[in-house]
């Protein structure tokens, strides 16, 4: 090669990129990178729980067995959104829980785990659907979990401790949010709380309307406001909800958020919504591949709710995310990966189901019978074994978060690993870097690199809120 020609070439497209370092790489932008128009409304999208191998691995399933992308890789693909990382750290860890990181977006500061909106010296932090119902807007949360939990709470409320569910249902009532749906009836039914307060009845003093099940949500009446309570403790897995007998009465999340956006769209100030699909961090918990797919496709769901809604409207900020990593599940290289990963086709139910209906007097041939029925493939003696130990109590019973009953959860996803190829770090959070994407009217103020108290401070932005804390 001519030495002289290929530095005079070098010299040319280094200049090139000094002057336009961008045009060399257009097609990583987007159109909303160029939007300086206010946000009339926020929502807040949070898939509790999702490693990137989460997203990876729906929209894999989605791919191989569904024929098309999930709706959040849809949105990459298309480049419809502005996408960062962002640092999920909290006051007292690098590994956050969700009342820390929900306090993070919801009072912009970093807090200890465990706390909703507190200081380590008591510091109290406005949460920021008060500052934009201060503001007139409408404000909104929609989770599958229970509506007391971390994740909405952080965005409403203050409390010392996550788990003061009880306290939290009564907060919701004196702030009197407008449509709060979710599960925990155990929080608001006189039968069923240890103190006795109807707190169904305080929100009916307070004009509420109270759904109990999907055939209420869509009889909603407009115009009023909205307490759905749908479930004892968290709403069933998607996976669970689509193929159990009776489970068909509870509504989807992408259903609670269309009638939540239906409810408060027309207010002239705008409205502010936090959709959450929290079992998408339980499942991971679990270690139950099922059941997360399936909850973060749900989830996806409810995502195309959204942007087809904010496509229309043209006024809304539409943030995705989650709040933290958990158990970086992962599909393994190996000869038979893609074969394998595909047969979660044939899963049922999730393995909550599965391992809660086998009891200690299943016989070996009961077992095996039982897991080739539910997911498609079959035990060896010895894993047979291995699994009924744990109901005879040969095998010390597995902890967990989420696992009440003291599942073996644990040991059931090291044998579906040899046949799905799916493997997992831990059953708890981790401290990964997580996706974020934006979409509409304030996505052009999002950074590379931001931390979770950032978006606090970019939704005041957005909207052009000064901060009222």
């Amino acid at each position: 090669m001519d030495r002289r020609r290929f530095l005079k070439g070098t010299a040319v497209l280094s200049g090139f990129l000094t002057i336009n370092p961008i045009g060399l790489f257009a097609g990583n932008t987007n159109s909303n990178s160029v939007s300086k128009k206010t946000a009339k409304n926020i929502i807040f999208m949070i898939s509790d729980g999702m490693s990137s191998g989460t997203l990876a691995m729906a929209n894999q399933y989605s791919l191989n067995t569904l024929g098309k992308n999930s709706h959040w890789i849809g949105l990459y693909l298309e480049n419809k959104v502005s996408r960062a990382l962002m640092d999920t750290a909290s006051a007292s860890s690098i590994v956050t829980d969700s009342a820390a990181a929900s306090s993070a977006f919801g009072g912009g500061k970093r807090v200890k785990n465990g706390v909703l909106n507190i200081g380590a010296n008591g510091e109290i932090h406005t949460p920021i659907w008060q500052k934009f119902k201060k503001a007139g807007k409408k404000t909104a949360c929609v989770t599958t979990v229970t509506i007391t939990h971390a994740t909405p709470a952080g965005f409403c409320i203050n409390s010392e401790k996550r788990n003061a569910e009880p306290e939290i249902a009564e907060k919701y009532a004196q702030e009197g949010f407008d449509v709060m749906m979710g599960g925990g009836d155990e929080f608001f039914n006189a039968a069923k709380r240890e103190d006795k307060k109807d707190i169904y009845s305080l929100y009916q003093k307070k004009g509420y309307q109270i759904l109990k099940n999907r055939s209420d949500l869509q009889k909603a009446e407009k115009g009023k406001k909205l307490l759905g309570v749908f479930s004892t403790g968290a709403l069933p897995y998607t996976i669970d909800r689509n193929n159990i007998p009776g489970l068909q009465n509870t509504p989807t999340l992408s259903e609670m958020t269309k009638t939540a956006i239906d409810q408060i769209k027309d207010h002239k100030d705008g409205f502010v919504l936090q959709v959450e699909g929290g079992k998408v961090d339980w499942a991971a918990h679990a270690n139950d591949v099922a059941a997360l797919i399936h909850d973060q496709l749900a989830f996806e769901e409810a995502l195309k709710t959204v942007i087809d809604f904010a496509e229309k409207d043209g006024n809304t900020l539409v943030i995705i995310t989650t709040d933290h990593g958990n158990a970086n599940p992962g599909t393994i290289y190996g000869n038979e990966a893609t074969k394998n990963f595909n047969t979660i086709a044939n899963y049922k139910y999730t393995n909550e189901y599965i391992l809660n209906n086998i009891n200690e007097n299943f016989n070996l041939q009961q077992m095996k019978d039982w897991i080739f029925e539910t997911n498609k493939f079959s035990l060896t003696d010895e894993e047979a074994k291995h699994l009924l130990s744990f109901y005879t109590g040969a095998e010390k019973q597995e902890e967990g978060l989420y696992n009440y009953k003291k599942m073996p959860f644990k040991a059931y996803s090291e044998i579906q690993k040899k046949h799905n190829s799916v493997g997992w770090i831990s059953m708890d959070h981790s401290g990964d870097y997580v996706e974020l994407a934006m979409y509409g009217p304030g996505s052009e103020l999002l950074k590379p690199f931001v931390k979770n108290t950032d978006l606090h401070y970019l939704m005041l932005e957005a909207t052009a809120l000064s901060d009222r804390s």
